[in-house]
């Protein structure tokens, strides 16, 4: 059983997402060590949102009991993690306080920094508040699961099709592959997203399950700038350094709209950042990742 999860729940989520929360389920080695597994559907190289979800859970379950909730976090990607092997999450701590708390947690394979990242929690007082508006897009029930996008591309976007899928993503608009037809261009990207079935009670797993998903299309309006498509042009993307910072307590497996953009590309890197909205339109989360990225036009 997962984070309180009861057998009636769990038999109505995804085979994917219990494979998600088997995977935040970070194994504790000791109070400053815990292991984190590979899924069997795997990539070249580990999942960034893997790495972001696993080290989040290991550095919450590293606090005492009664201490501050998430209030950031702050990623750089070393390299690339060997899918065949598991993760060692090395936890230091710099500071615990009733209001404060800051962990730095390192993944490591060999002897190798994989990945580091340093969260931040932080009590959620009372004070000035404003926030963005959530974007105006179709309500999830009446969008097509993503599913139904890969219909027709199932050879174009194969890694897409054969990875783990334990979010139920809908696009409020084209995905690059389907885009690409189009020959549109567009600057930002709207999806709702919401875990493929029902969650434990335990905030830190639904943190760690949108840090999961944080991963997963915040680059898209790099491309669809410039036309492009995963799958159809040449590229090459890899993770630089991703922040989340936590605004709001939120239940994701309940629809949040995931509103991206990408406000410059220089230098082989990108940046696409993004916001979590609740369904009533509270802002929950934002995201600002940087990758390189580069494109290799065809040959003339």
């Amino acid at each position: 059983m997962v984070g309180g999860m009861t057998d009636a729940t769990a038999a109505v989520q995804s085979d994917d997402l219990v494979t998600l929360l088997e995977l935040l389920d970070v194994e504790r080695v000791d109070d400053d060590l815990y292991i984190g597994q590979h899924p069997d559907q795997v990539m070249a190289r580990t999942f960034g949102g893997q790495l972001l979800g696993q080290g989040l859970v290991a550095t919450g379950r590293s606090l005492t009991r009664g201490a501050p909730p998430v209030h950031a976090l702050h990623a750089h990607f070393i390299r690339g993690g060997d899918v065949t092997k598991p993760l060692e999450y090395h936890i230091s701590r710099f500071r615990d306080g009733k209001a404060f708390a800051n962990r730095q947690v390192t993944a490591m394979q060999d002897g190798e920094v994989v990945f580091t990242m340093l969260v931040t929690f932080q009590d959620n007082k009372a004070g000035l508040e404003h926030a963005v508006e959530i974007p105006q897009v179709p309500y999830p029930e009446d969008l097509p699961p993503i599913s139904e996008h890969f219909e027709g591309y199932e050879e174009t976007v194969e890694a897409f099709v054969k990875a783990l899928h334990p979010i139920d993503v809908r696009f409020a608009n084209a995905p690059t592959w389907k885009m690409k037809g189009t020959g549109e261009q567009l600057n930002h990207n709207r999806a709702w997203m919401k875990t493929d079935g029902p969650m434990p009670d335990d905030p830190l797993l639904h943190m760690g399950a949108l840090a999961y998903s944080s991963d997963t299309t915040v680059l898209d309006s790099i491309i669809t700038t410039h036309g492009l498509s995963w799958g159809i042009d040449r590229l090459f993307a890899a993770t630089v350094n991703h922040s989340i910072w936590f605004h709001r307590e939120f239940r994701f497996d309940e629809w949040l709209l995931y509103a991206t953009e990408s406000p410059v590309a220089a230098g082989s890197r990108g940046i696409g950042s993004g916001r979590y909205f609740m369904r009533d339109g509270t802002l929950a989360a934002s995201v600002v990742q940087e990758a390189l990225i580069k494109y290799f036009p065809p040959r003339s």
